[in-house]
């Protein structure tokens, strides 16, 4: 079994502020786009939980949002909710107004949908990693699991302290599958392996991010897969302060938001997924149903940071690479939390 750690592991107490590595300057009000052509009528409206600037889950919905725009002349809409509420009062806005299509970009948000969709039989509203289906209401499932399955061979090929850890912003389904597939994927490689998962409590607090961090490096964990959002931006930071410990990025690739510690991403293509459903709307194809989508389909895949490839050795990228052929191939199949049944609900 190859162990690999680029430098010696040595704790700092040192705090330091934690930076605002903001890519994307905008207010986190209600953005309204009109395409030049005034004789389109395809509308697209985008919730996210939190904010766009968070280099993670919602900036990559935004995205998706940005490519529906330039690649179908649409018109698009965005607003950041904070309450279940925001959510159902923003879907009745936006059905209202006449917008074909509407994202709820979250497992929370299916329920406001599911209260709204039937006053708004025209507009189809899509939630993100949710579970219901109704006539005009569909999940968008990513199989977010395969990437995390191969994240979880390198954690367990590399580590040291056979200590690794697992850090979500809170504990609902999707996050709970990832983790679990993260953790088989260890054990694949390492028998010895021990995995400490905790949740922050939301997903925007960094201070209590870094906290999360701090307390799992400190019971040995020198790998951390976290699926936190903007309070990812934290558990980096703890990451810099301590010696010999790398992270995982997820949703987008964040290789390069912190890339002294970030050994590699666990992503999925929202801009992809968000652009295949809305072609789909607008040329009259969609159906309701679960949307499934994985590194089969190519929406899900693992990045390795390239400033990191010639550290880790050649055996263990070699295994990685041939995880992920099988996982596409479908001769791997990573284990995960089912909570779609067969007609959509929850079991």
């Amino acid at each position: 079994m190859a162990a690999f750690l680029p430098r010696p592991r040595r704790f700092s107490t040192v705090v330091h502020a934690i930076p605002l590595l903001l890519t994307i300057a905008c207010s986190e009000a209600s953005r309204d786009s009109r395409p030049s052509d005034p004789a389109s009528t395809f509308r697209v409206a985008l919730l996210t939980p939190g904010p766009i600037s968070d280099q993670a889950w919602n900036s990559g919905a935004y995205q998706g949002l940005m490519r529906i725009r330039d690649s179908l002349a649409a018109a698009v809409s965005h607003i950041q909710t904070r309450t279940p509420a925001d959510f159902e009062e923003n879907f009745r806005h936006y059905g209202s107004e006449g917008y074909q299509l509407v994202f709820g970009h979250g497992f929370e948000f299916q329920d406001a949908a599911e209260r709204v969709a039937p006053d708004f039989p025209r507009t189809v509203f899509i939630t993100t990693s949710g579970s219901r289906v109704a006539p005009n209401v569909s999940p968008m499932v990513f199989g977010f699991e395969d990437p995390s399955y191969v994240a979880g061979v390198l954690a367990g090929s590399l580590t040291r302290s056979n200590v690794i850890g697992a850090i979500g912003g809170t504990e609902i389904p999707p996050v709970r599958s990832s983790f679990a597939a993260f953790e088989a994927g260890a054990r694949a490689v390492n028998a010895r392996v021990r995995v400490l998962t905790s949740y922050v409590g939301n997903w925007e607090d960094a201070s209590a991010g870094k906290e999360q961090a701090i307390a799992q490096i400190r019971r040995g964990t020198d790998f951390i897969f976290q699926n936190a959002d903007a309070a990812g931006l934290g558990i980096f930071q703890a990451a810099r302060e301590s010696e010999g410990v790398a992270v995982f990025g997820a949703n987008v690739d964040q290789n390069s938001v912190a890339p002294d510690v970030i050994i590699g991403s666990v992503v999925i293509d929202l801009p992809h997924a968000f652009l295949a459903v809305a072609r789909d709307v607008k040329e009259g194809r969609f159906r309701p149903g679960v949307l499934r989508l994985g590194s089969v389909t190519g929406v899900t895949r693992f990045v390795l940071n390239p400033a990191w490839r010639d550290r880790v050795p050649a055996g263990v990228l070699a295994r990685v690479d041939s995880t992920e052929r099988r996982i596409i191939s479908g001769a791997l199949q990573p284990p995960r939390i089912e909570f779609v049944d067969s007609v959509g609900r929850l079991p």
